[in-house]
């Protein structure tokens, strides 16, 4: 499935996670925002997605556990500009033992586009042995009812093909 396919509104039915303004430092030579910068704001939202289960940077340093990003995947689908409101709604794809295979949908709130996918595989881990770990149960439990929800959603994900949790 392609991104152009997916209607707006089912993407802003998934939850917000993250939403920002874009200023002028984000802008590239080309006048439009730098890559960086959209991996900056993914990875906001991927921490507006772990709260949905509790994994806080709060929790993570208290457990010295961590959230590794193993593998990601961006598509660019449209510009997007200075001053322009940008809105990441997140869908769980994937979930086993340790990882967690998720999509952001990053829409330009100003245009009314897409304008940005990005899927990720991500790890739990624990940092005293600086190794990938199992999902604590609490946590597993809380993405999977989330997971079962995205699941029932009436269109496929327009992943890459190659990310596998």
């Amino acid at each position: 499935m392609h991104t152009d396919s997916i209607p707006i509104e089912q993407l802003r039915a998934l939850p917000q996670t993250t939403r920002e303004i874009i200023p002028q430092a984000y802008l590239d030579e080309m006048g439009h925002m730098n890559i960086q910068f959209y991996v900056h704001i993914f990875n906001n939202a991927a921490w507006g997605l772990f709260s949905w289960f509790g994994v806080t940077l709060d929790m993570l340093k208290t457990t010295q556990s961590g959230m590794f990003a193993l593998e990601q995947h961006i598509r660019y689908v449209a510009e997007v500009h200075e001053s322009e409101t940008v809105v990441v709604h997140s869908r769980l794809l994937g979930l086993s033992q340790k990882r967690l295979h998720f999509m952001h949908f990053m829409i330009n709130e100003t245009t009314g586009k897409l304008a940005a996918t990005f899927e990720v595989l991500a790890s739990f881990a624990d940092l005293k042995a600086r190794r990938t770990a199992p999902f604590p149960d609490a946590f597993r439990a809380q993405i999977r009812e989330k997971l079962t929800q995205h699941n029932t959603l009436p269109w496929d994900a327009p992943v890459c093909g190659v990310l596998v949790p």
